[in-house]
């Protein structure tokens, strides 16, 4: 399937800036399964200082914003060719170590709540665990958008018992990491029935196993991820993957926008 993505994030500002620095996640990976056919970043009010791959494979891009502006636009868009592979993506690849994955961050520590949850979970084998677990983990943290915040932990989550795709993604790393499965946090996009306009990227979770190497499970949806995901960046926890992280001096309060369109070619 064939994708075209048109995303721009905008930030308005209170005053002027005096300094700031902001990384960019936007760029998807090229894998076996997934083929970026042109893709291209505009800056308005900065400029793009160097583009460099991280250490989970994220093409990430530093840009600088221009002294004294006031709002600062970034424009990401292209074109992506995708097929189903029910989820599985396949072999590890580096640099960052397969073991890094079973790593515990503060927002995928595997607390009361976790553990509760997979007291339900059948003895059987760890791909439809974890299949099963999607459905659980859905159950107990029903979709609804504008009630968590960005910060939250699997165990904030849980506790809340709502919550978005992000942290869909949380508890189900904390689940598998849990169960002594590597596990990591995808950010990307999807191809929604009948909407082409959206307001935030998409997240869910891949889990590692023997057979099948790395497996996407998307909890808010229960199901694998087809051809409609296009994936961009993962890490191990939102912080990793984020699409736009930085700093800067100056600027007072800020605004965020955030345009998103995704159509099937």
């Amino acid at each position: 399937m064939r994708l075209s993505i048109h995303h721009v994030t905008s930030y308005r500002f209170g005053g002027p800036v005096r300094f700031g620095l902001q990384q960019v996640r936007k760029t998807p990976k090229t894998t076996a399964h997934q083929s970026v056919l042109h893709w291209r970043t505009e800056i308005t009010g900065g400029h793009k200082e160097l583009v460099f791959e991280d250490h989970h494979n994220n093409t990430t891009e530093l840009i600088s914003l221009d002294r004294e502006t006031q709002s600062l636009d970034v424009l990401s868009e292209g074109e992506i060719e995708v097929s189903d592979t029910h989820g599985i993506v396949g072999a590890h690849r580096g640099p960052a170590p397969l073991w890094l994955y079973a790593r515990i961050t503060p927002r995928t520590e595997a607390r009361d709540g976790v553990r509760a949850l997979l007291k339900g979970l059948p003895a059987e084998g760890d791909l439809d665990r974890l299949h099963r677990l999607c459905g659980i983990i859905a159950d107990a943290v029903p979709y609804e958008t504008g009630v968590s915040e960005p910060t939250w932990s699997a165990e904030e989550t849980l506790k809340a018992g709502r919550g978005v795709c992000q942290d869909h993604a949380h508890v189900f790393i904390a689940c598998a990491r849990h169960l002594g499965l590597p596990a990591r946090y995808v950010s990307g996009y999807l191809l929604m029935d009948g909407q082409i306009d959206q307001t935030a990227m998409h997240a869910w979770a891949e889990a590692w196993l023997e057979d099948l190497g790395w497996v996407g499970f998307d909890v808010s949806n229960v199901i694998s991820p087809d051809a409609r995901y296009v994936r961009v960046a993962t890490g191990l926890d939102y912080s990793d993957a984020s699409p736009v992280t930085g700093t800067r001096i100056g600027g007072l309060d800020e605004t965020l926008g955030v345009q998103i369109r995704v159509a099937q070619q």
